[in-house]
């Protein structure tokens, strides 16, 4: 076995495993590539890595640099690794309304938190992240976003992950949060082969599923615009919280522990699917099930947990 000379060494050549058990067809496989492997546990660790080299090869940072990001989790927990293991500060703006356990990972890698309202979201996290951005020139906003750094993770490593692993991928489904993974990933699977599908999964407006935001709630993301994100995509199709908690529920029939949003997105893929007569379909799965325990999702009443991931941020 390789010995890695840092943990930060250890992001990205995440597994894919073969879930088609679950297709609805036995001629359209189903494969999940599981991010929840990633040093810090999710696939924006790949985002975070970027972020920061990208700001050193500009030569943005200095040694003991202050950084700034608004999350909703993810990327603030691999943020926070990454920067802890290069010696950087970083500060997030996180929603009010955030899970206990991605708290507590924020500050187990020492993460300054600076809370936003609960009740405005990620959305409302971006806009104060702004202006403090304005308030405070000498912190380095990273702004995963608008920042071509984000989606580039995912066309340099995770969409030739897909290619090496699983050349006949014939449709490719993720979900809709930043879109980095979806334009990182589709643009260059669509470059291998153009009839390669691209799904985004969306939650219904005014509705949240964690990790997840429809671009009609009034912010798209200005990587999306920038990179053609509209023509990019084949289709986006909508999930609720509790399609996206029952079939969270299914992946642990075939031992899959994962996040919400890989529920969300497996919803997705069984859609497509259901619309195939043969086909190869490939899903994203953004992180481990590990910080939606206190959700209930596996071991609660559906209804109480659907009505729960309304109000909490558990992505």
């Amino acid at each position: 076995m390789a010995v890695y000379p840092d943990v930060i060494s250890l992001i990205g050549n995440t597994p894919l495993v073969d879930i088609s058990v679950l297709s609805p067809k036995p001629s359209v496989r189903i494969l999940v590539k599981l991010e929840g492997a990633n040093p810090g546990g999710s696939v924006k660790d790949r985002v975070a890595l970027s972020l920061i080299e990208d700001a050193e090869a500009r030569g943005v940072l200095s040694p003991g640099a202050t950084l700034l990001e608004p999350t909703s989790g993810n990327t603030g927990i691999g943020l926070a690794l990454v920067c802890r293991v290069k010696g950087y500060h970083l500060k997030v703006v996180l929603p009010g309304n955030v899970s206990i356990e991605r708290r507590q990972l924020l500050e187990v890698w020492g993460a300054e938190i600076i809370e936003s309202p609960g009740s405005e979201g990620s959305n409302g996290a971006v806009r104060l992240a702004r202006a403090l951005a304005e308030q405070h020139p000498e912190w380095t906003f990273l702004y995963q976003y608008g920042n071509p750094a984000n989606p580039r993770a995912h066309y340099e490593g995770t969409g030739p992950e897909i290619w090496r692993d699983c050349p006949e991928v014939t449709h490719f489904v993720a979900g809709l949060g930043t879109s980095g993974t979806l334009l990182g990933v589709g643009r260059y699977l669509k470059e291998q082969r153009g009839d390669i599908q691209v799904w985004a999964i969306e939650p219904p407006s005014g509705e949240m599923v964690d990790g997840l935001r429809n671009l009609d709630d009034g912010y798209v993301p200005p990587i999306f615009t920038d990179l053609g994100g509209e023509k990019l995509l084949d289709r986006k199709t909508v999930v609720r919280p509790r399609e996206s908690i029952e079939w969270t529920r299914r992946l642990a029939d075939v031992g899959i522990f994962a996040g919400i949003s890989t529920g969300a997105a497996l919803a997705g893929a069984i859609r497509c699917a259901n619309q195939l007569d043969e086909g190869v379909i490939v899903l994203l799965s953004p992180d481990g099930g590990w910080k939606y325990l206190s959700s209930g999702a596996w071991t609660g009443d559906l209804d109480e947990v659907a009505e729960r991931a309304k109000r909490t941020i558990y992505f």
